[in-house]
């Protein structure tokens, strides 16, 4: 097909030097402290430490309790540290579907927490003097059809007039000025919305739960819980451990480990390249205002400038089903180059993916079940929003009163049949996929190629 032909080409231009890691780890400084060994005995055994287990484990171990965070990788190893780096106000639902549910004073709590969360981590990362790039660069969300133009700007006027969210509309015409290419129909930028360094941002919450006393275990794969009268015994890897309270913060990662949690979260691989560094004057001509993007594509893509603007990190869903790096990266070189034809012969220094976690009502979830805290489904939008609900639920765990958030033990759907495989979904992406083309090509005159 010519998309195979397509594929080869770009594969035998970029193969033999990409690396298969997140462009975010290059030249990281390892932490202080090795994070071979286990205590058995703890106040707060914490799974998982990403964002969300290391948050806790900061405010669990600034109180003075004992607190271990156990990873089956290396800390960090998750979608962290492979994430895009782009921080928005990451609650999804409108405000009119969630008053439909919930009513309007909770709807309105809800969708306050996703501006809170965004002004609480770059207080955080200020206060901290965390060195991560933190930057308030603004977001253009890009409309791919003309139809999703006129929707992107119904919807920022109410925005605007109802939560008093700022909210730039920009015209085909205006585009350029905003992003190098002329495949979009116009957008909305969000001058608010930031992007970080994530890697160097996990780097930095890492050392900050280390020297606030918590105790991190990497390789360290959780096996077994099984509740006892003092807490909770945990068999891993490398022992069993004991505990009086259990957090979960697994996200994308969550296993049989939780079967209750498994069932409720949708993991969901994320891809992304990086570009070999670019001229000066081309990465002002594609980005001419350093900011993050996002489109109205079901199967959304999500690019943005390194931080340095050097080279371009380019990220979106680029099959039905789950792949690998070598599979993905031609793909999204294939589909980075009809936004940037200007990128056709620039080859590929990293490809890599991180699993992120969607729940059925898109909306993040945390609470205490069965006596276990947790955090979690963060729906693509988690730097900020695991972080902060990360910081809430080590809050909820020592009993402090902040701790309380409008999505605390919210409903957590599931489906009937659905375990945790998400069988569905390489039939839902195929009709996305197309359904997206489909559009931008009747807008556009782009031929429409099916992956």
């Amino acid at each position: 097909s010519a998309a195979s032909d397509v594929y080869k080409r770009q594969y035998a231009m970029w193969a033999e030097n990409w690396q298969n890691q997140s462009y975010w780890l290059d030249g990281l400084e390892p932490t202080e402290k090795s994070f071979e060994t286990i205590v058995t005995n703890v106040d707060v055994l914490i799974i998982g430490s990403g964002y969300t287990g290391l948050h806790a484990s900061i405010q669990i171990a600034r109180a003075g309790r004992e607190v271990l965070v156990i990873d089956s990788g290396e800390p960090g190893y998750g979608c962290s540290t492979r994430n895009g780096g782009q921080i928005s106000t990451s609650v999804k639902p409108s405000q009119g579907k969630l008053e439909a549910k919930y009513g309007q004073d909770q709807a309105r709590a809800i969708r306050q927490e996703g501006e809170n969360a965004l002004e609480w981590i770059e207080e955080f990362i200020k206060t901290e003097g965390l060195d991560c790039s933190f930057k308030r660069s603004g977001r253009f969300h890009a409309a791919h059809s003309q139809e999703q133009f006129n929707i992107l700007v119904n919807d920022a006027q109410k925005l605007s007039k109802e939560e008093g969210i700022p909210v730039e509309i920009v015209s085909r015409q205006d585009q350029r000025k905003e992003l190098g290419t002329d495949l979009y129909n116009g957008g909305v930028i969000f001058p608010r919305h930031a992007s970080v360094d994530p890697a160097r941002y996990h780097h930095g919450l890492l050392n900050l739960a280390i020297k606030a006393g918590a105790k991190i275990a990497g390789n360290c794969h959780a096996e077994k819980i099984n509740k006892v009268l003092t807490g909770f015994e945990v068999l891993t890897s490398k022992g069993k451990i004991s505990c009086k309270q259990l957090v979960i913060a697994t996200n994308g990662y969550t296993s049989k480990l939780t079967p209750w949690l498994q069932r409720r979260v949708i993991p969901i691989g994320s891809y992304i390249i990086a570009t070999e560094p670019l001229d000066k004057k081309l990465m002002d001509q594609l980005f001419p205002t350093d900011r993050i993007v996002s489109d109205t594509c079901k199967v959304v893509y999500y690019y943005r400038p390194s931080p340095d603007r050097t080279r371009v990190l380019f990220g979106g869903r680029v099959s039905a089903k789950e792949t690998n790096p070598s599979v993905s990266g031609p793909k999204l070189h294939y589909d980075m180059c009809r936004i940037f034809p200007e990128l056709s012969k620039t080859k590929i220094s990293h490809s890599w993916f991180g699993t992120v976690a969607y729940t059925f009502d898109e909306l993040a979830h945390t609470g205490c079940h069965d006596g276990m805290f947790y955090s979690m489904g963060y729906c693509g939008s988690g730097v900020s929003m695991a972080s902060y609900l990360g910081m809430r639920l080590g809050q909820k765990v020592i009993g402090a009163k902040e701790g309380i958030t409008p999505f605390d033990d919210l409903p957590f759907p599931t489906r009937p049949f659905y375990g945790g495989n998400p069988w569905f979904l390489p039939a839902v992406v195929s009709w996305y996929r197309w359904r997206d083309k489909a559009h931008m090509a009747k807008h556009s005159n782009l031929e429409v190629v099916n992956t």
